[in-house]
């Protein structure tokens, strides 16, 4: 008989680099004016998350959004409906050009010789992505054409995603180009990007510019080696420079000597290797590393300490140069990073990375790494994960912009991570996860950072027992006191097309064991966001303290308890709060406040316990924008509430037990009874095995006269048919139990579905309990959802 299957978790062992569009001025094109009238594209006003006084990174650059500039574009949003256009923009909102002539025009409030500028172009129809260009002029004139694609963006389908449009799921639309502008502009002069041609392109939508004063390139160091002049790399990017590159730094490790990286596009098409050696280059915008092998494409270009098995890296500094890459999919195994490997008692300091698959994944076991004054831009993947028994090391300073995956995360797989600090970082739109995340960590500190604009299935800061090799018994779960204070978070959290409901802006998870440290978030803003402000799910989170915070704009509810937990509360201010209830709690008790001085808008006893979850409002700065159903845009809503008056209580013809809690006598390995009301029925509950009987139960949060039962398994056709024995009872207390229905077996056939309905007879109940004597495919119990009615079908 075939043995069920462990899901793949959704997650990976990803350690990568991405890939270039470094955009230079082109030849000059004739100029194309527009006869329409210069216009305002009075986008709504929305905070931006580099004008945060005091937090996030300490930006070169002068942001302006496009939706507040001059333009005869087309303004679209604000919208955070996932796979819109719009949502995955800075404030979620943006200009489209589709015709020849059009433009958005910015007014430079300081002095500037450069720009990047975020745009997205529609994907080919073969999903290889297309080249184009727009024009750049200054007061009007002088255009000069910078290139532009699609190539990096447009991915499809389920994680780890495809570049076949005929999938579902399209996302990932932005990519970033940089241009100098090759002299100085002052104050007041007038930059204008506008079409010139829609045939390589019948549209370009421009989010943001950056205008940034770049310094003249730093000399060589005196007695540094050249990787050009003493070794022979290619400066123009013709040849492949690995080779030369990579003696050169050898060299400087045996006689002691800084490396130096001259003016120049240098191809490089492996890892090149570091260890007790100094790397540097004239600036970011003058000495680029970029490339990719021809033929093998997992290698790339990408600077890596030693692997940790082969003994780690050391004593390594890599400064002022860029390394963009050209990866333009997502091979979790490939390691096509930027910044791999061990790199103990190193530093990264001003690394512009781009395209490549993450921008820093570091797998320990190591220590004391700082990574600071970077760029991190437009990746498949992660920002930076430090991975496996990564300590006492910082990202600090850093600006992390369309990562693929998680901007800033820490995973402490099978080996700890221990006093980890992600400080005075900015992390804006993390295309999937979360913008700063701990997975497990003991004394971590995630402080004074900027997070904003979460697209989906993450919030902004995430504290989590998740993923695997997360536990107290190897002591990687989260332990000792985590530290998250004077944070800011602008329109974080989002819906996670998974679970069909919101995340919150920041969230907690005991997914794996339930959560047992002192975790304290102080001095806090939480503005604007999409769903719920504070979020609990999957497992109890315990220790929990809340000082001096704001939550001004809750799409849904200020508090989100899906599991139980501890907290502390004092002086928690919370206005907008899109519900009249601002807590959903369906624990009851379970969940226990302790309420200081100084709190309000936020606390309700009774608390909400709805069978559906609500339609956002999402208030964008102040100004209220409505929202959309929590729903993947591909598979709309069934079950829409009415937003207009949110007071009244949903009907009752939903699945009653999805996102409520559950207990359980059991489970193996990570398979938590959460899996089996999270709405994803890929994911699945394992009891403990060999120990009938075992029992999952639901609380509903209040008494529902439920006839009908759908058990789900997974419907991949790896699962065989089976028969599993249960039972159903209902309690209206917790304690005390009466049958619903006897014990009868339930075939799940994947030819059929996988999953098998129970009919009740109605008696009302708020526990519903089901116990479980056999199983012929498996020595457990297995559910991936338990769906409850109160309808007969």
């Amino acid at each position: 008989m075939t043995s069920t299957p462990r899901r793949q978790l959704l997650r990976r062992s990803i350690s990568a680099s991405l890939s270039l569009a470094l955009a230079a001025v082109g030849t000059a094109a004739a100029v194309v004016l527009s006869s329409a009238p210069a216009a305002q594209a009075a986008g709504v006003p929305a905070p931006s998350p580099v004008a945060v006084p005091g937090r996030g990174a300490t930006v070169p650059f002068k942001e302006q959004e496009a939706e507040y500039a001059a333009t005869n574009g087309t303004l679209i949003g604000p919208n955070r409906l996932y796979g819109t256009l719009p949502s995955e923009a800075s404030g979620r909102q943006a200009v489209t050009l589709d015709a020849v002539g059009e433009y958005v025009e910015f007014t430079l409030t300081a002095p500037a010789n450069a720009m990047s500028f975020r745009y997205s172009l529609p994907d080919s129809a073969a999903g290889s992505g297309r080249d184009a260009s727009i024009n750049v002029l200054v007061n009007g004139a002088s255009p000069k054409s910078v290139p532009v694609t699609s190539k990096y963006g447009w991915y499809y389908g389920g994680y780890p995603f495809n570049n076949n449009p005929g999938d579902t799921n399209p996302h990932h639309f932005y990519d970033e180009a940089r241009t100098m502008f090759g002299s100085t502009l002052a104050a007041g002069t007038k930059v204008r990007l506008q079409v010139s041609s829609t045939s390589a392109s019948p549209s370009f939508t421009i989010d943001l510019a950056d205008f940034e004063q770049v310094a003249a390139p730093t000399a060589k160091p005196s007695g540094a080696l050249d990787v050009v002049s003493d070794f022979g790399a290619d400066p123009t990017g013709a040849a492949d420079s690995t080779a030369k590159i990579q003696a050169a730094v050898d060299a400087g490790k045996a006689q002691g000597k800084e490396v130096y990286i001259p003016q120049g596009t240098f191809q490089v098409r492996d890892h090149i290797v570091v260890d007790k050696v100094t790397l540097r280059g004239a600036g970011p915008w003058y000495s680029v590393l970029t490339g990719r092998d021809p033929v093998n494409r997992s290698k790339a270009v990408g600077v890596y300490g030693k692997y940790a098995r082969d003994g780690g890296s050391s004593n390594v500094t890599l400064k002022d140069f860029a390394i963009i890459g050209d990866i333009q999919e997502r091979v979790d195994d490939d390691q096509v990073n930027a910044i791999g490997g061990a790199l103990s008692n190193s530093t990264v300091d001003n690394i512009w990375m781009q395209h490549t698959k993450c921008g820093a994944w570091m797998d320990g076991p190591m220590d004391n790494l700082t990574i600071k004054n970077s760029r991190i831009l437009d990746q498949t993947a992660d920002g930076v994960n430090f991975h496996y028994g990564v300590t006492n090391s910082t990202v600090t300073n850093t600006f992390v912009r369309n990562s693929g995956d998680d901007g800033l995360a820490m995973w402490a797989e099978n080996v700890p991570n221990v006093k980890n600090k992600f400080t005075f970082n900015t992390v804006v739109l993390p295309i999937l996860a979360n913008n700063i995340v701990t997975y497990g960590g003991k004394d971590i500190t995630i402080s004074d950072n900027v997070m904003s604009d979460t697209i989906t299935n993450g919030g902004g800061l995430h504290i989590a027992n998740r993923y695997p090799g997360v536990n107290s018994g190897q002591g990687t779960a989260v332990s000792g006191t985590t530290t998250a204070a004077r944070n800011t978070l602008i329109r974080t959290g989002n819906n996670d097309y998974n679970w069909q409901f919101g995340v919150g802006a920041i969230w907690f998870s005991g997914l794996n064991e339930p959560i047992n440290a002192t975790v304290n978030i102080s001095d806090t803003e939480i503005l604007d966001s999409s769903y719920a402000a504070i979020h609990l799910i999957e497992g109890a989170t315990n220790g929990l303290h809340f000082n001096n915070i704001k939550i001004d704009g809750a799409g849904t509810y200020a508090l989100q308890i899906q599991s139980p937990g501890t907290a502390t509360f004092t002086n928690v201010v919370a206005t907008h709060i899109a519900q009249s209830n601002p807590i959903h709690n369906c624990v009851g008790s379970g969940f226990q406040i302790t309420r200081g001085a100084g709190n309000s808008g936020w606390y309700s006893d009774p608390p909400a316990c709805t069978g559906n979850w609500p339609a956002p409002v999402w208030t964008n700065g102040g100004v209220p924008q409505g929202g959309t159903g929590p729903t993947d845009p591909t598979d709309p809503p069934t079950d829409p509430t009415d937003p207009t008056d949110p007071t009244d209580p949903p009907a009752e013809t939903g699945n009653l037990a999805r996102g409520h809690s559950v207990t359980e006598s059991g489970h193996a390995d990570v398979y938590g009874a959460s899996r089996a009301v999270d709405g994803d029925a890929n994911t699945y509950w394992e009891s403990t095995n060999n120990a009938f009987p075992q029992t999952i139960t639901v609380d509903l949060g209040a008494a529902k006269a439920v006839k009908r039962l759908v058990l789900k398994l997974p419907p991949a056709a790896a699962w065989a048919t089976r028969t599993q024995t249960l039972g159903v009872s209902g309690s209206t207390d917790n304690n005390t139990f009466n049958s619903l229905k006897g014990s009868a077996g339930y075939t799940f056939d994947p030819s059929s579905g996988n999953k098998a309905t129970v009919t009740l007879p109605g008696t009302s109940a708020r526990y519903l309990r089901l116990t479980f004597t056999g199983n012929t495919g498996w020595p457990a119990a297995q559910l991936s959802e338990l769906e409850a009615y109160t309808t007969t079908g």
